[in-house]
């Protein structure tokens, strides 16, 4: 990007109009032949309900690769030097989400008759410890639960590592699970709507208000500090934005909110992505011959996907439908080329999936099933998982720049 392009951003939007990468057209018709193939052994092996999931999955995927939309990033700025971009595109998708899914919980609402139910989960020592590791984790792996997933389709090459490494930690929280849920002290899964007498419509009355104290709360931050701000996108004009440009956002905070509340009205819950990375390296483990079904962990109807193919999961087939989209998306925009690894960067990739893996077991989710899909869900837990892991990511501020890492800087020219 020019210095001739970056004087022309109008620094309020996180985009601005530069010149593009060729595309890479095998990679990109690589990416749909495979989408295609993959869609059709779903639709045959499970159903279509299990198809149009893989589809949101890649929406999923290229909303998020073309926005470069950060959860690990943000809570990263707003640590270091008070940047609030990120936050506030957060808020913005949490009230539409909020609203949607209070609609959906609310009046039962369902696309395949399914009855509808949200992320709510107990507020225990497991949830306050599994959000801190994995604040912690999501810092030195450069990249959350989300983040993993697309950037290993966007070609980044420590994400690789990372989801690995991610699989390793989640089995080994799978392992733990009935100690930290049985033998810590917990509270009950607390909904802000079912538990409090509020209704859906009280709770999402409070939500509400609560965002917007936070928005209100970001914009005094911003104002004192005068951050820098995030480096704007390259993106294009016209319908071509659409496919090979950068897009804003706010515009990729509203998408992404949408087609949370379509997975909870197809899939009956909303959306997760951790609980396949366990499922992954359970099935692993059984195939080299350890037995994992009797962990407390994979209980029930968790137990019996063990012995299913995995395109009858959900959350797997939304997976891959995340990498391939990044994938896809990335081709289209020439920006898909691995790198070498730096020694230091690889070691922090791998601590801070096994970190996430295992917090995101303790929490009940990740920065996507926890904090997105709990506090859309209006579960309290959602709420406390944010501040923990939030106290992770300034903890891990120390800790990344032994690996080499650097934090933002309130001198940079951008964040």
């Amino acid at each position: 990007m020019t210095q001739k392009t970056v004087s022309n951003w109008d620094h309020k939007s996180t985009t601005v109009v530069a010149k593009l990468n060729p595309m890479q057209k095998p990679l990109a018709s690589a990416g749909i032949l495979i989408a295609i193939i993959l869609l059709i052994s779903i639709v045959y092996v499970a159903n279509w309900t299990q198809g149009v999931l893989f589809i949101i999955g890649i929406a999923l995927g290229m909303t998020l690769l073309h926005a470069r939309f950060g959860f690990t990033s943000a809570f990263r700025r707003l640590a270091s030097v008070g940047n609030v971009q990120g936050l506030q595109a957060h808020m913005l998708m949490l009230a539409i989400a909020s609203i949607l899914f209070a609609i959906i919980l609310g009046t039962g609402f369902s696309f395949t008759g399914v009855a509808p139910e949200g992320n709510v989960s107990p507020v225990g020592t497991s949830l306050l410890v599994g959000a801190f590791l994995f604040g912690i984790g999501m810092q030195l792996g450069n990249g959350c639960a989300s983040g993993t997933l697309y950037q290993v389709g966007g070609g980044t090459s420590s994400m690789l590592l990372t989801l690995i490494a991610f699989i390793a930690g989640s089995v080994l929280g799978a392992y733990n699970f009935t100690f930290w849920m049985e033998d810590t002290p917990s509270l009950p899964a607390i909904s802000l709507a079912e538990s409090t007498g509020l209704g859906y419509v009280g709770a999402l009355i409070v939500q509400l208000i609560a965002f917007a104290v936070i928005y209100w709360i970001t914009i005094q931050i911003a104002k004192k500090k005068r951050p820098p701000m995030m480096k704007p996108l390259p993106t294009t004009k016209g319908f071509k934005k659409m496919i090979r440009g950068s897009w804003p956002l706010f515009a990729a905070a509203i998408i992404l909110a949408l087609l949370n509340a379509l997975t909870l009205a197809v899939k009956g819950s909303p959306w997760g992505i951790t609980s396949a990375f366990a499922l992954w390296g359970g099935k692993a483990l059984m195939a080299m011959g350890v037995d994992v079904s009797s962990w407390g962990f994979f209980a029930g109807a968790k137990g019996n996907a063990l012995s299913q193919s995995v395109l009858l999961d959900a959350t797997s087939v939304m997976n891959f439908g995340i990498i391939l989209g990044a994938f896809i998306s990335a081709a289209f925009q020439g920006t898909f080329k691995p790198k070498k690894l730096q020694p230091k960067v690889a070691a922090a990739a791998v601590v801070g999936g096994l970190m996430m893996g295992y917090g995101a077991r303790l929490a009940f989710g990740c920065n996507i099933g926890a904090y997105f899909s709990g506090i859309a869900s209006f579960s309290l837990h959602g709420w406390v998982w944010a501040v923990m892991a939030f106290f992770g990511t300034y903890v891990a501020l120390f800790i990344r720049p032994l690996f080499g890492l650097k934090n933002p800087k309130s001198t940079d020219t951008f964040c």
